[in-house]
């Protein structure tokens, strides 16, 4: 009997910390990261940004208990998602930078019998530095493979409302049973180089409506918080990124209570557990905020599961 295999796509990161090489290798020398048009170039530079950060990442992940939560997570995820639709499906997960790459997953799609590939990458907004980086990975190896199975994509769904409602669930529970007007929420993008939105990547616009469609979620739901802001985190070198940072936005911002969602991310990783959930604590509590708290990503939740779901349907119809 013929079968449809559903594929999470993600960036991945480090399992160990002999693969954070790996991944920042894999990462800078992604031409939708960086966008120099001369390969030879685009190495050099990643080579230089890899030797810098090398030593200090494996420093951030060794505080992380030696790998990145992502992979844990995202094994969770299919789990639940496998079980859900039974063993008329293949439900799998490829990570774009560090194992299990797209080639290993096309292996083992190799010994079932696949009629049609569903691929859900796992990142809310689109943009070329993840959506089409990702999507591309996993085409050309498949095409390259020779398999013949009828590839179908999707390339963002923040509108999807079970989705906004897991986040919202979330944001409920970072709040407990405080008071909303204690605190202003931050939704943290990760950042963008400007340049890269300039060429016409709507990554920055989705955020945008991303964060209006939550904004009124949460007025209708009584939510009221202090204040609603967006921001980005993740600088990396000189060049001009999306603002306002979020170091920036922290020093602008009420400073009593301060709720920080990973508008970006769907599964928490180094960025959310380390960079929000450590270093930007130690900076709001220097700026004298008596309450910081990070939300968990949507990660294997039953309303996420019910998104997937409502993801495959909606690219099957």
């Amino acid at each position: 009997m013929k079968k449809e295999a559903i594929i999470l796509l993600n960036m991945g990161g480090p399992n160990n910390l002999h693969e954070v090489e790996m991944f920042l290798k894999n990462m800078f020398a992604d031409k939708n990261i960086l966008t120099m048009k001369s390969n030879v170039v685009r190495k050099l530079v990643g080579g230089l940004i890899v030797f810098n950060r090398t030593e200090s990442s494996q420093e951030i992940y060794r505080q992380l208990g030696g790998k990145s939560p992502i992979v844990g997570h995202t094994k969770k995820l299919v789990d639940k998602l496998q079980k859900r639709l039974g063993e008329k499906f293949v439900v799998d997960f490829a990570m774009r930078y560090t194992p299990p790459f797209a080639t290993e997953v096309i292996e083992r799609l190799k010994s079932e019998e696949i009629d049609k590939i569903y691929l859900i990458p796992l990142y809310p907004q689109y943009s070329t530095t993840t959506t089409k980086s990702s999507l591309e990975d996993f085409e050309e190896a498949y095409h390259k493979s020779g398999g013949t199975a009828l590839l179908v994509e999707i390339k963002h769904f923040f509108q999807n409302n079970t989705y906004n409602r897991a986040i919202i669930e979330n944001i409920k529970k970072s709040v407990g049973d405080d008071e909303y007007r204690d605190f202003d929420i931050i939704f943290s993008a990760h950042g963008l180089p400007k340049k890269i939105v300039d060429a016409g990547d709507v990554y920055e616009k989705h955020v945008n409506r991303h964060v209006a469609i939550l904004k009124e979620m949460m007025q209708e739901q009584g939510m009221a918080f202090h204040d609603v802001h967006l921001a980005y985190q993740s600088k990396v070198g000189r060049m001009e990124w999306l603002t306002p940072s979020l170091e920036d936005k922290l020093k602008t911002v009420r400073n009593r209570g301060v709720i920080i969602f990973p508008i970006a991310f769907t599964i928490d990783n180094s960025e959310t557990d380390f960079e929000l959930g450590v270093e930007y604590k130690e900076i709001a509590e220097e700026l004298g905020f008596k309450e910081y708290r990070v939300c968990s990503c949507p990660n294997d939740s039953e309303l996420f599961v019910d998104t997937l779901i409502e993801l495959y349907e909606k690219m099957k119809s």
